[in-house]
């Protein structure tokens, strides 16, 4: 007796892969490689939310949208172009993107830009007025208190705030003072000569402005 011969196994397809450039894109698809409908759930894009905020800086009013995670520091720089305050550690550790808000020192990558909406903010591009850099500025430069520079703005932003409080301070309260700020360079050492001569400086200014008035 013959035996039937044997049946031939059915080859098995391999699934169609989507196109090359759909899988580069991360595009969503379904199982067939064909791209999910743009009005599904899992497509839908949800439109960005932004609130507008008003903000005088240096002495100049801006209007803008910002989304409500904006980091000061990034509005500062990359939307007014105040490239002068430096973004360091974006953890508010190094002090070098240091600014005051309302006459008083903030770490603007700890501060949202909606925060200071309806605030004043003075960056070290709006120390210097009618041409005359700030006494702390001018003994900075003096006592050559910076090696590479970068937290320089930061570090002369606290050390106008601490002076505000403290007009004539010895060495040990204006290390205290800039203890939020930090220096890979210099030591410090030439940093808090220049706090202490920019204190003599403001001292005989303030002296020479009362005597003026009399």
């Amino acid at each position: 007796m013959t035996r039937p011969a044997p049946r031939p196994r059915r080859r098995s397809v391999p699934q169609r892969r989507a196109p090359l450039e759909f899988r580069q894109s991360g595009c969503p698809l379904t199982r067939s490689g064909e791209e999910l409908h743009s009005d599904t759930p899992h497509n839908r894009v949800k439109p960005e939310v932004s609130m507008r905020i008003s903000v005088v800086v240096d002495g100049t009013r801006y209007s803008d949208d910002v989304e409500p995670r904006t980091l000061l520091v990034h509005y500062l720089r990359e939307r007014i172009g105040k490239v002068g305050t430096v973004s360091g550690c974006d953890t508010s550790n190094c002090g070098a993107c240091t600014v005051h808000l309302d006459g008083r020192s903030v770490k603007s990558c700890s501060v949202l830009a909606v925060q200071a909406d309806g605030h004043e903010v003075t960056t070290i591009e709006g120390l210097a007025h009618d041409g005359a850099l700030h006494p702390v500025q001018e003994a900075f430069h003096a006592h050559h208190a910076l090696q590479c520079g970068y937290c320089t703005p930061g570090m002369i932003m606290q050390s106008v705030d601490l002076l505000g409080e403290n007009p004539d301070p010895d060495e040990q309260q204006v290390r205290e003072g800039l203890e939020g700020n930090l220096c890979r360079c210099t030591g410090y050492q030439n940093i808090v000569r220049a706090v202490q001569d920019a204190a003599g400086r403001m001292r005989e200014g303030s002296a020479a402005q009362a005597g003026g008035a009399r």
